[in-house]
């Protein structure tokens, strides 16, 4: 059985959750290959929660011994972090390496890709988006992570014009083992989306928080805290400030362009509830309500078109399916020529 060596940098929920995929994956009486993880996190209290949760098979005690020599690296390092952390990396990035860069942004990432990594390395960003079930709990620690996070879900892959077509098959491949279904997506595009789905929600918690913070009435509201104000602020908890400057600076024209919106949104909103309108803030809500359910259940489903959508590939496939005639394919195959 052939053994694919991994390296995760950053043991947070994705991190760790990818880890305990990849041993699960192991597990399976049909699997074709077994994934050797080493991971890496500068956060001690991360490593700490997972290896309580064998979310790797070793520990390694820095970045470079973390990914030196390995055939697949997951970067899922902090986002502050991340381009100190290729810049570090390169020189131990073996040739045809595949580099899976989880950021919440990927345009800066592929910038420090062609930056920093020679043109043997292949980095493809990727963004989950994670089982339904997990839908509503967002922290993003070591102990939030699962298995099963990527079930019934999608990897959304966003190469380097670099990447080579079996490096794109590998990320693909090993979406399906994570229990992921793969899609290629426009980084452009998706980080228009981002502003939308990751750093609005993230400001709008940060600004509420601080309007309240700063209010008269702080002293008796931060007794009464309950899950609705901690869902809204949960990136206070487990998001350095600088990974905040970072995901709101680096898409800032998306951003703003979203508040924008959001903004007209909410001064009508205002101006309904101080006119008394019941029927016009019913109406808002109603209309509110159908389309999230709506939206709910697609979400659920992973059913977005009429027809439905499907990779008609399980994860159960070989890891090589695509990578035949690879370099990769024919060290794991134990060719004795990988020239």
């Amino acid at each position: 059985m052939n053994s694919i060596q991994i390296g995760i940098l950053g043991l947070g929920r994705l991190g760790t959750s990818i880890g305990l995929a990849l041993k699960r994956y192991n597990a399976r009486k049909d699997s074709r290959h077994q994934f050797d993880v080493t991971a890496h996190d500068p956060r001690a209290s991360m490593t700490t929660a997972a290896e309580k949760r064998g979310a790797a098979a070793r520990y390694a005690r820095g970045v470079m011994e973390a990914v030196s020599g390995k055939d697949i690296v997951i970067v899922a390092l902090p986002y502050a972090d991340m381009e100190a952390a290729y810049r570090t990396i390169a020189p131990a990035l073996r040739a045809d390496a595949v580099v899976l860069d989880t950021a919440p942004l990927k345009l800066p990432s592929l910038d420090w890709a062609r930056k920093h990594f020679p043109a043997t390395v292949h980095m493809i960003g990727v963004m989950p988006i994670v089982n339904p079930k997990y839908l509503y709990t967002g922290l993003d620690e070591s102990d939030d992570a699962a298995e099963d996070l990527f079930d019934q879900g999608a990897l959304l892959l966003m190469p380097d014009v670099r990447a080579n077509s079996d490096a794109l098959q590998l990320a693909s491949d090993f979406a399906l083992v994570l229990g992921a279904t793969p899609h290629f997506v426009d980084p452009v595009e998706y980080d228009g989306l981002a502003a939308a789905t990751e750093g609005l929600p993230a400001l709008l918690g940060v600004a509420m928080f601080r309007m309240l913070a700063r209010s008269q009435g702080w002293n008796d509201a931060q007794r009464a805290g309950n899950p609705a104000l901690g869902q809204l602020t949960h990136h206070l908890r487990d998001t350095h400030p600088d990974d905040l400057r970072d995901l709101l600076l680096f898409n800032r024209e998306n951003t703003a362009r979203y508040l924008s919106d959001l903004i007209d949104v909410l001064d009508g909103m205002r101006d309904t509830l101080l006119r008394n309108d019941r029927d016009a803030l019913e109406a808002t809500l109603i209309e509110a309500a159908d389309t999230y359910q709506a939206w709910l259940r697609k979400r659920s489903s992973g059913r977005w078109e009429d027809k439905g959508e499907g990779s008609g590939t399980s994860a159960g496939e070989s890891l090589m399916s695509g990578l035949l005639g690879g370099y990769l394919a024919r060290r794991l195959r134990g060719d004795k020529k990988d020239n």
